[in-house]
C-alpha cells in the first residue's frame, strides 16, 4: 500500500480535483485488516462528485461497516485524465479507504443508477485488472454484484455480473456477506456460493437462466437451468421502514460535490402512479418514518458532519402524511442551529402558503415544479392528476410569497401526444408569466424568469408505458422546434435534452442479453462517462450496434404487445402485469387512476409489505 500511495500522490497534481482520489475524509471508515473477515468494495460507476451525493451509498456504506469484522470501502470511476495516468503508471483501480486494489476484495458491488453508466462498470473492472465477463473470472472471489434501480432489468449486463440484488438492499447485502463468511472456510467454488446465494429472496443469478428467442428477435422464453433458481425472482422490501438502519454520520468530502449536505430519507415509495415514472412503481409500497425518527436522524447527522443544510429526501416529500407537523418539529431545531432545511421534491397539488412559509428561508432563488405535460388531456394520459387550476394556484402562492423564478419540467414524445399538446407547454408558461404581472408589485419578487426544461420520454420497465414506443429522433426534433416557435416572450427560456442520449437510454433500459456484446464493443471503442456531454460519443455507439447486428429502433421505437415475453418477465417487483396493462389501456383513453391515499387501485403490492395505504 505504501508504494501505491506514493505513486498516487505523485500524480495527484497532474489531475483536476485531486482530492477525489486519495481518501482520508472526515467520517471515512478505516479498519485493521487483520480483524476483517469480509471486504466489500462499493463501486459507484460515475465520478466522485456524483457518487458521493448518492444516498444509497451512504446507507449501505454505514450499514456494512457497522459490523465489526466487515469492511466496506468506496470506489469511483476516475475522470479520463486520471484514468489515463493510472494506466500509464500501472496503478490498478483502488478503494479510497485502504488504497488497496480491487483484486484484494471479496465482493465488488456496483450500484446501477443510470443506463448510461454501463460502460463505466466494464472500464472499472478492467482498470482493476479483473476480467469483465463473469465466465472469465474462475475463482470464488471477487464476487461481482449489482443493485439499484437499473437492476430491475439487468439483462443487458448479464454477461458481466455474478449476481444482482433486486429491490431494497439493507437486509439482503448483509445476508450475502454472512453467507460468504459462513462458506469461506470450506473453500467453496463460485458456483457453490451462487447456488446458496440464489436461495436468498431478492438475489438473481443470471447464469442460472437460459433465454431463447423467436425468429423476429423477441424473447421466446426465460427458463431456469438450475433447480435452485426460482421461475420468478422477487425483489426485497423493507417492511418496517421506521426501524431500518440509517447512518448517524456521512463521509464529508474535501471537495465540492453535487449535493453537499446532510440528507434524511423521510419516506420511500410514491402514492401517485404517474404512468411514465419507473421509480414510482419499483419503489412501492409507500412507507414513512415517524416524525421523532426523522428529527433524531436530522440532529444526529448535522451534529456529526457539521453540515449547515439538511435535505428531506423522497420521491415526493410533500406527500408525507403529516408534512406540516414534521416541518414545524424540524424548524424548531434548524432555526435554532441556523441550519437550512430543504425540500427538493414538492408536488403542485399540495403546495400551500403554510408550506411555502416553512421553506422560505431556503428557496430564495426560485421554485421548481413538474407539470410534465402542457394540456389537461395529456396530463390525464400520464396520470399526473393535477389540473391547470392547481398549477396556477401554486404559482400564485409562490409569486405572492416573493418568488420571481419558476422552473417547469415537461416531457416530449409522450404517448398520445399531438402538436397541440406541445403548444400547450408554451401557453401554460405564458399563463404563469401573465399571472406574475397580475400579482401586486409590493408582494411579488423582482426579475421574473420562467424556465422550461424538456426531456424526451423514455419508456421504462415495470411501468404502464413499458409497452410504448419511444418517439423517433425526427419526431422529437419537430416537436422541439414547434415548442421554440410557440414561445413568444423573452422572459420564457426553454432548454431541451440531447436526443441521442435518450435513444441510447431507451435501448439499454428495455434491452435483452443481446446488448451485452454491444456494450462490450462500445466500451472497447472508448465509450465511458457517457452521461457527461463532453465524453458522450453516439457515433461510436452506432458503430458498436452495427457491428453486433443491433437495430436501435427494435428496442427504442417498437410497441410491445401485452402478451410479449419481456426481458424482465422473470423478475417480480410486486406490481402485477395485469395492472400495468389496465393502466396502459386507461392511458390511451385519457382516464386517470386515483392515488394510493385516496384508495387502493390493486397494483399487486399487498398490505403485509408495509405499505401505509395498501389494501
Amino acid at each position: 500500500m505504501k508504494d501505491l500511495k506514493e505513486k498516487i500522490e505523485q500524480l495527484l497534481l497532474k489531475t483536476q480535483k485531486p482530492s477525489r482520489y486519495i481518501g482520508g475524509e472526515l467520517g471515512s471508515v478505516v479498519k485493521d485488516k487483520s480483524k476483517v473477515d469480509v471486504r466489500f468494495a462499493f463501486c459507484f460507476p460515475d465520478v466522485y462528485d456524483v457518487g458521493m451525493s448518492h444516498l444509497g451509498m451512504k446507507i449501505l456504506y454505514g450499514l456494512k461497516n457497522s459490523v465489526e469484522n466487515y469492511w466496506c470501502e468506496r470506489v469511483f470511476m476516475p475522470e479520463k485524465d486520471f484514468e489515463k495516468l493510472m494506466r500509464e503508471n500501472d496503478i490498478p483501480l483502488y478503494a479510497l479507504e485502504s488504497l488497496d486494489p480491487l483484486t484484494e476484495f471479496d465482493f465488488i458491488g456496483f450500484t446501477l443508477q443510470y443506463e448510461l453508466s454501463y460502460t463505466n462498470v466494464l472500464a472499472m473492472l478492467d482498470l482493476a485488472g479483473i476480467p469483465v465477463k463473469a465466465k472469465d473470472r474462475k475463482g470464488l472471489t471477487p464476487i461481482v454484484i449489482g443493485g439499484g434501480p437499473c437492476a430491475c432489468n439487468p439483462e443487458p449486463l448479464a454477461d458481466f455480473f455474478d449476481l444482482f440484488v433486486l429491490g431494497e438492499g439493507e437486509e439482503v447485502n448483509l445476508e450475502l456477506m454472512r453467507l460468504y463468511e459462513k462458506m469461506k472456510p470450506d473453500n467453496p467454488t463460485k458456483q457453490d456460493f451462487l447456488r446458496e446465494a440464489a436461495k436468498i429472496e431478492g438475489v438473481y443469478v443470471p447464469s442460472f437462466y437460459d433465454v431463447d428467442y423467436n425468429d423476429d428477435g423477441t424473447v421466446k422464453s426465460i427458463t431456469p437451468n438450475n433447480e435452485i433458481a426460482p421461475e420468478k425472482v422477487k425483489k426485497r422490501i423493507i417492511s418496517d421502514f421506521d426501524k431500518v438502519y440509517y447512518p448517524d454520520s456521512f463521509v464529508v468530502p474535501f471537495t465540492s460535490i453535487v449535493h453537499d449536505r446532510a440528507v434524511v430519507e423521510v419516506l420511500r415509495g410514491c402514492i401517485r402512479g404517474c404512468r411514465f415514472c419507473q421509480a414510482g412503481f419499483i419503489y412501492r409500497p409507500f412507507r414513512e418514518k415517524q416524525i421523532d425518527t426523522i428529527k433524531n436522524q436530522t440532529k444526529c447527522l448535522c451534529e456529526q458532519t457539521g453540515y449547515e443544510e439538511v435535505s428531506l429526501s423522497s420521491l415526493s416529500t410533500s406527500d408525507y402524511t403529516k408534512i406540516n407537523d414534521l416541518l414545524e418539529s424540524l424548524v424548531e431545531y434548524t432555526d435554532e442551529e441556523r441550519i437550512n432545511l430543504s425540500l427538493p421534491s414538492l408536488r403542485i397539488d399540495n403546495f400551500s402558503e403554510e408550506l411555502l412559509e416553512k421553506i422560505k428561508s431556503v428557496r430564495k432563488s426560485g421554485l421548481t415544479f413538474a407539470p410534465e405535460a402542457g394540456t389537461q388531456k395529456l396530463r390525464n394520459v400520464i396520470n399526473k392528476n393535477i389540473t391547470e387550476e392547481e398549477i396556477m394556484n401554486t404559482c400564485k402562492v409562490a409569486f405572492e410569497g416573493g418568488y420571481a423564478n419558476v422552473k417547469l419540467y415537461f416531457m416530449l414524445g409522450l404517448p398520445e401526444e399531438t402538436m397541440e399538446d406541445i403548444e400547450g407547454i408554451a401557453k401554460l408558461a405564458q399563463d404563469v408569466l401573465n399571472l406574475y404581472f397580475e400579482t401586486p408589485k409590493e408582494r411579488r419578487g423582482k426579475g421574473i424568469q420562467i424556465s422550461i426544461s424538456t426531456a424526451t420520454f423514455v419508456p421504462k420497465p415495470f411501468t404502464p408505458f413499458q409497452f410504448e414506443p419511444q418517439a423517433t429522433p425526427d419526431e422529437i426534433s419537430a416537436k422541439q422546434q414547434h415548442l421554440f416557435d410557440s414561445i413568444t416572450s423573452k422572459k420564457i427560456k426553454c432548454s431541451c435534452h440531447t436526443q441521442n442520449v435518450s435513444v441510447l437510454e431507451a435501448v439499454l433500459a428495455r434491452g435483452d442479453r443481446k446488448l451485452c456484446d454491444a456494450i462490450y464493443a462500445a466500451w472497447k471503442k472508448g465509450c465511458t462517462l457517457d452521461s457527461w456531454d463532453e465524453h458522450f460519443r453516439y457515433d461510436l455507439w452506432q458503430e458498436a450496434f452495427a457491428e453486433c447486428g443491433i437495430e436501435t429502433a427494435f428496442y427504442a421505437n417498437r410497441r410491445r404487445s401485452y402478451d410479449e415475453v419481456l426481458p424482465w418477465s422473470h423478475l417480480d417487483y410486486y406490481v402485477s402485469h395485469d395492472f400495468l396493462v389496465r393502466e396502459n389501456k386507461k392511458a390511451h383513453q385519457a382516464q386517470t387512476t386515483r392515488n394510493c391515499k385516496e384508495g387502493c387501485s390493486g397494483c399487486g403490492v399487498k398490505k403485509d409489505c408495509g405499505g401505509v395505504y395498501c389494501g
